[in-house]
């Protein structure tokens, strides 16, 4: 085996349970983003582009849709015979079955995997931020200061920084404190969760740290390293990141893929985003339809109106239909006469003919309000909508949903419809 001077490992494991019924069949990092990505692309094409070649990816729940994607990494450039990329899920060991319990937790049960490579440096990414980074730019940084540990930082505004994990650095960037998710900050850089290790660094520490519950990077492994006098430098990065982990959020990133000047380009020909593309026909847009400042994917059928939307590959929107600020996602149908606003409808869903979406007035979800907010309508995947219904803001659909369901023809707003068998 040729040795790696770094691999990374890619923490794709997350439920993502702030998306809600987005996240009820498929793991965060394998939702939809941007019309024809998925989340997970991101960190993975920034590893191509950066040079590195080997990739773990640590999945567990529901890992189906994202192994599908993954493949042997052909899109990314990482199948290689020496390296590339390989899919970690937890697995029965000799003596005990063992989830991964934390971020940590899922690098130690893979040990042997890094020892393989016996690598000089170990990344550590997260597999849920749309950004583009150059992890290389890093490893100088890591190198220069004779770093043990590097945490990428970036600045956010000091009235968000009690929401992350906040390093307080001296003159020369090495980290003199750390604050998980404080009060009141002393500082505003925000870590991003992620990591550069020299290899026996984190070896030690894993090692070390084994018998703690839920063994988190964050919470246990940095404040070890540093206790342990090692040298932990903030590398800090200015550049567009977003952590798309609730639906505000996630909606918030597509809409502005569609920006006049977008904060986010994807269009870039120096930094290319890579994944598995379906073959799929052209879109087709009728001659009745009307389309403004939107992301239309191929094999889209457009006969209606769509207005600031992302739009997935495989959608049909039918005549008379109105589609503004909503994300909607691979293979789904929208019938005839339908007005659809300010919603995330997820894959395979079918709205019949003449159904309203996102209108009236905002009001608290009753059973999630923390997860079902932002005036956004999200609905699940493989649901059905039944035709000449109105649905309310700030509500949660999944399931294959019947005329009595919706009382006097309407989900008012704050309501969810979550069918027996899924989780909302």
């Amino acid at each position: 085996m040729i040795k790696k001077e770094m691999i990374a490992m890619l923490l794709a494991g997350g439920q993502g349970s702030r998306l809600g019924v987005l996240t009820a069949k498929v793991a965060k990092p394998a939702v939809a983003f941007g019309g024809k990505y998925r989340i997970i692309d991101f960190p993975l094409s920034n590893c191509i582009n950066s040079g590195i070649d080997t990739v773990g990816v640590l999945t567990q729940y529901q890992p189906l849709r994202l192994n599908t994607h993954i493949g042997i990494g052909m899109p990314w450039d990482l199948d290689r015979n020496n390296g590339g990329v390989t899919v970690l899920p937890p697995y029965e060991k000799s003596t005990s079955s063992e989830w991964y319990t934390g971020t940590a937790n899922a690098i130690y049960q893979n040990l042997d995997y890094i020892e393989t490579y016996n690598p000089d440096y170990v990344l550590i990414l997260s597999g849920d931020h749309i950004y583009k980074m150059d992890y290389e730019v890093m490893l100088d940084f890591h190198k220069e200061n004779n770093a043990d540990v590097t945490i990428a930082a970036m600045p956010v505004p000091i009235e968000e920084a009690s929401r992350f994990g906040v390093v307080i650095t001296d003159d020369n960037s090495r980290i003199t404190e750390f604050e998980e998710k404080p009060e009141h900050p002393r500082s505003n850089l925000a870590s991003m969760g992620i990591y550069i290790f020299s290899w026996p660094i984190l070896r030690n520490a894993l090692v070390e740290m084994s018998d703690q519950q839920n063994c988190d990077f964050g919470k246990h492994v940095i404040p070890y390293c540093h206790g342990n006098g090692n040298r932990i430098f903030a590398y800090e990065y200015n550049g567009y990141w977003k952590d798309v982990g609730t639906l505000g959020s996630y909606w918030e990133a597509n809409m502005e893929l569609i920006d006049i000047i977008p904060e986010f380009n994807l269009y870039e020909e120096f930094w290319k985003i890579y994944t598995k593309s379906d073959a799929v026909p052209p879109q087709y847009i009728s001659a009745d339809s009307r389309i403004e400042r939107s992301i239309i994917s191929g094999g889209s059928e457009i006969y209606g109106e769509v207005y600031n939307s992302v739009i997935g590959s495989g959608v049909t929107i039918g005549e008379g239909t109105v589609v503004r600020d909503s994300i909607v996602m691979k293979n789904t149908v929208i019938g005839a006469r339908c007005t659809i606003n300010k919603a995330i409808i997820a894959e395979e869903v079918e709205v019949s003919d003449g159904v309203v979406m996102g209108e009236g007035e905002e009001v608290p979800n009753k059973a999630q309000p923390k997860i079902y907010s932002f005036g956004l309508v999200t609905v699940g995947e493989d649901s059905y909508i039944p035709p000449n219904v109105w649905i309310g803001k700030n509500t949660a659909i999944s399931g294959n949903t019947t005329p009595e369901d919706y009382s006097g023809g309407a989900l008012k707003s704050g309501e969810s419809i979550i069918k027996a068998g899924d989780r909302g």
